[in-house]
């Protein structure tokens, strides 16, 4: 697509992820005959964050039947060995209401986990795959594997895969990507947004149309706003994803009087590889993640632990837990492994680069440990070891109450002693995935101005959206909301075009 291509549009989508593909798709499919996307990236790292994730997806199922018509071969797995269970709506509520602190706007959570699983099928519509997620939300425990956390299935092939897959639809339905395209400003008008300001190829751009949908991310690539709504210090975090989700879409809304929503102060982020680089490498995807640290422990400078590691399930904790590191002396944390649970780590500890170290006694590990102090690490990990704790089994996919008693922060869960070696420790710092402040949307993704009005011609999709996320995140949600609500976005827009 070239730029002479963007005349006379009917909708016009800032973006190139998930949320934005899937609500160019919509539109197409409600009858809006001319739909074209804009992308900062260059064609090779399109896809924003989307091309980045490990493709959890939290939908509603209530039996391995809902999962079959997603993933057919699953039919062919030991069927009588998994336990898939079920994940319901009144689950799925219970768990954003309890990791948010019952803040997410209600209207947006009804519509996110009514089409949660609708959206799972439209995907597979458009040709992205889905996997069980096994290994990764299941574990073999006395022969059986056993599903938790509410998340069943994965898309096969994670973000590489719903990318390729979702711009080959956008081509099969004739919707083109201009790259390299900065949206920079709102045209606005007596008939309300007429188009989108940019930069292309070194210069200034008008492109009129009908409709804009705004699916251009967070500010999580912009140090300068993630230290002035995050807080000290996150301007030094490291980017999970793309250099490009820079914030210009959330001031060019504010800029014609939008509506904001959502926790400004807050944000994704996660335990990341402490040497990986400021921003995410598509040839590594999303392994400088460590997730697995519920099965260890967590030490900061002082050879301190400074969270309780077995609170909950990964899925439930990964993505606050990323802020205490960022607050721990010099910005990092040691995670800490002994051979009983090493086998349930996942593949993104195994990677060629990685911040790694390996040792035959607790000893030798703590001199090891760049930056740690070896006193204070031993002094943690023998307090640890010798605190009393429950006489039940070590259980990976259950709240298995196995926590120490007695220390100035307990481990609640999975609380093995450290006792097998050799030991292994991975050194993690802060990786930021994206941020909570967005735009004030309707339930059909329009944007709305500061007196609840919809912005006639204007909807947004993703992580733009504010209202979904506060504190925390269930992993997987991201992923289902780009495609709910892009597609709400892309329709609405569709038909405003259409009038």
């Amino acid at each position: 697509m070239t730029l002479d291509d963007l005349h006379d549009l009917d909708v016009l989508v800032v973006g190139a992820g998930n949320a934005a593909a899937n609500a160019a798709l919509a539109a197409r499919e409600r009858g809006a005959q001319r739909v074209a996307l804009i992308e900062s990236a260059p064609e090779q790292a399109r896809g924003g964050n989307s091309a980045f994730t490990g493709g959890a997806f939290r939908f509603v199922y209530d039996s391995v039947d809902d999962l079959l018509k997603l993933a057919p071969d699953i039919a062919d797995l030991d069927l009588p060995n998994i336990d898939f269970g079920t994940y319901t709506r009144e689950q799925y509520f219970d768990d954003i209401g309890r990791l948010t602190e019952f803040r997410a706007d209600p209207d947006l959570t009804e519509v996110l986990i009514g089409n949660s699983y609708d959206a799972a099928l439209w995907l597979r519509r458009h040709g992205v795959r889905f996997q069980p997620a096994l290994g990764r939300q299941a574990f073999k425990v006395g022969g059986k594997f056993r599903f938790w956390g509410g998340l069943a299935c994965h898309i096969l092939g994670g973000g590489t895969h719903l990318v390729e897959a979702l711009h080959h639809a956008l081509a099969d339905a004739r919707v083109g990507v201009l790259y390299q395209t900065q949206a920079m400003g709102l045209l606005y008008g007596e008939r309300g947004i007429e188009g989108v300001r940019a930069m292309h190829a070194g210069r200034q751009v008008d492109i009129r149309a009908r409709a804009v949908v705004l699916a251009c991310g967070g500010f999580e690539s912009n140090a300068e706003m993630r230290a002035r709504y995050l807080g000290p210090n996150w301007d030094l975090a490291k980017v999970r994803g793309t250099r490009y989700n820079t914030g210009w879409g959330h001031r060019m809304a504010m800029e014609i009087g939008a509506a904001v929503a959502g926790h400004w102060s807050g944000a994704h982020a996660v335990q990341w590889d402490m040497n990986a680089p400021e921003f995410g490498d598509l040839t590594i995807g999303d392994r400088f993640q460590k997730h697995n640290y519920p099965f260890g422990i967590l030490v900061n400078a002082k050879g301190e632990r400074f969270l309780d590691e077995g609170l909950d399930f990964h899925s439930f904790t990964y993505a606050k837990y990323g802020h205490e590191v960022l607050k721990q002396p010099g910005l990092f944390a040691w995670q800490i492994f002994d051979q009983k649970v090493t086998k349930l780590l996942r593949d993104e500890y195994r990677i060629a680069r990685i911040t790694k170290e390996t040792a035959g006694t607790l000893e030798e590990l703590a001199t090891k440990l760049t930056g740690v102090d070896p006193e204070g690490f031993l002094r943690t990990v023998r307090a640890y070891n010798a605190a009393p704790r429950p006489d039940v089994q070590f259980d990976p996919n259950v709240h298995d109450g196995l926590r120490t008693q007695g220390l100035a922060i307990d481990k609640t869960n999975w609380a093995n002693p450290l006792d097998t070696p050799p030991y292994e420790a991975y050194g993690v710092t802060t990786g930021v995935t994206f941020t909570f402040g967005g735009l004030k949307v309707s339930t059909d993704g329009e944007v709305l101005d500061a007196s609840g009005m919809p912005i006639r011609g204007l909807f947004a999709a993703g992580e733009i959206v504010g209202g979904l996320y506060y504190h925390n995140y269930g992993s997987g949600t991201g992923l289902v909301a780009g495609v709910v609500f892009g597609r709400r976005a892309g329709a609405g827009a569709a038909a405003l075009a259409a009038r």
